[in-house]
């Protein structure tokens, strides 16, 4: 973990409307062209643009590999266009192929249901709803199939897409030596059918979505060509990755969450802290909507003194800021302060239980029994024999007289030290560190 002094820095701004901006030119800066549709940049010189991004609801909250396309939303609407938010609550019981090497499990309905709703309150942290022209729209394609018989879908809309087509998609061709299921094998024209429903109902003409969507999103835009005999747009953003081309988003404990029951706001804010410096300026351009030339004096100043992690400083406070709130940024900046010994007693004591627990995850913890404290305990027996902090008494005297041993932040200074009830954290911790890096805890059972 990255060693880094908090240092308080302007926290991301309200939602403010930038009609003035234009949208791919702020894309293409950024970087954040793939592909696109020839005729998309015509169409969005007239806002406001409908446009949308769809969204499974596989699980309760989306993971920062959403992010990306969360923020080109937000972007969108700050451009003076319209962005409609689809949940995929029919096509989420499909299970998208793209990008997958083998089946996906199917969910309930009653899942994709409740893991819908909970996202829609997660969207409604980064993007404006209302009915105004440029506010956001948020709905559930399951709306609109519950109306489609099965018969009806294949008439009237499957025969307009060749299998020859749909297998021309690479969604499709990289499955083909695994296998993929007619399930699977039909989201293709699923998603084509929502992009002509938007089409004719929100008069919706484009769809973004990530480099791996552009197989879908082009066969929707066939679709409304051959059924309703006009043009419609698409573009796509490049999945991210780590500069070493491995998966962007998960760590050793699995994916980080915007909710914060699954990724805490602390654990969320070391994983934009402990950004490598090679992928910090990609990652400031895709997830922060600060300026070219914001974004360019934080790399200036990061190349004259790489070790203060200015960037990822900034990808952090920005990030935690708008996916939780200034508090929980707040919080987690005093906690990474406190893992460095940046922080006093005072502040330790401040801590939650969760959040304490978070930030010492991994030190070796000892138990003893509560009924050690009554009277308090001497320091050297309660570190070298009731644990074992240091292998022997004699060791334990050295480090106090060398000035090496700490309790909850505070140098213990002379051998007769009794620890008593009240020095514990949360009623039932203490926080020993032996030298300037080895933390323990001693739980009080």
């Amino acid at each position: 973990m990255a060693e880094v002094k908090h240092v308080s820095l302007p926290l991301p701004s309200i939602f403010v409307p930038n009609p003035g901006m234009d949208f791919l030119s702020e894309l293409r800066w950024r970087g954040l062209i793939k592909d696109i549709i020839p005729g998309t940049e015509q169409v969005l010189k007239t806002p406001p643009v409908p446009g949308y991004i769809g969204f499974d609801p596989t699980a309760t909250s989306l993971h920062v590999g959403s992010l990306s396309q969360v923020m080109l939303l937000r972007l969108f609407q700050q451009c003076g266009h319209k962005p409609i938010v689809v949940i995929g609550g029919a096509t989420g019981m499909i299970g998208d192929p793209s990008g997958k090497s083998e089946e996906r499990g199917l969910l309930s309905e009653e899942e994709v249901r409740h893991n819908g709703e909970c996202i829609k309150r997660q969207l409604s942290r980064f993007l404006e709803f209302g009915k105004g022209p440029t506010d956001a729209e948020m709905m559930n394609n399951f709306e609109w199939y519950r109306e489609v018989s099965l018969i009806d879908f294949l008439r009237d809309t499957g025969k307009h897409l060749t299998v020859n087509y749909m297998m021309a998609k690479d969604s499709v061709k990289s499955r083909l030596s695994t296998g993929i299921s007619f399930t699977e094998f039909s989201y293709q024209l699923l998603q084509a059918y929502d992009f002509l429903w938007l089409f004719g109902h929100k008069n919706c003409r484009l769809q973004m979505g990530g480099s791996d969507q552009w197989g879908n999103i082009t066969a929707g835009a066939e679709l409304i060509r051959r059924m309703a005999g006009q043009d419609a747009f698409g573009m796509t953003i490049p999945l991210i990755t780590k500069v070493d081309g491995s998966k962007f988003g998960k760590t050793e404990a699995g994916n980080i969450w915007l909710d914060p029951a699954l990724t805490s706001p602390y654990k969320f804010y070391q994983f934009w802290i402990n950004t490598p410096d090679e992928d910090a300026p990609h990652y400031l351009h895709v997830f922060t909507q600060l300026s070219k030339s914001q974004v360019a004096s934080l790399e200036r100043a990061h190349s004259k003194a790489p070790h203060e992690r200015v960037m990822q400083k900034k990808l952090a406070e920005e990030l935690t800021a708008l996916v939780h709130s200034s508090a929980d940024l707040e919080a987690a900046a005093r906690a990474s302060e406190i893992l460095f010994g940046k922080a006093a007693r005072e502040e330790l004591a401040r801590l939650p239980e969760k959040t304490f627990l978070e930030v010492f995850e991994g030190v070796p913890q000892f138990h003893v029994g509560v009924s050690e404290f009554d009277g308090g305990v001497n320091i050297i027996e309660l570190t070298a024999t009731q644990t074992k902090v240091f292998p022997s008494k004699s060791e334990a005297r050295r480090a106090i007289k060398e000035g090496g041993l700490s309790v909850n932040k505070v140098r213990i200074t002379d051998h007769d030290h009794k620890i008593q009830s009240d020095d514990l954290l949360n009623k039932r911790y203490l926080l020993v560190q032996k030298g300037k890096k080895n933390y323990f805890i001693i739980k009080v059972a």
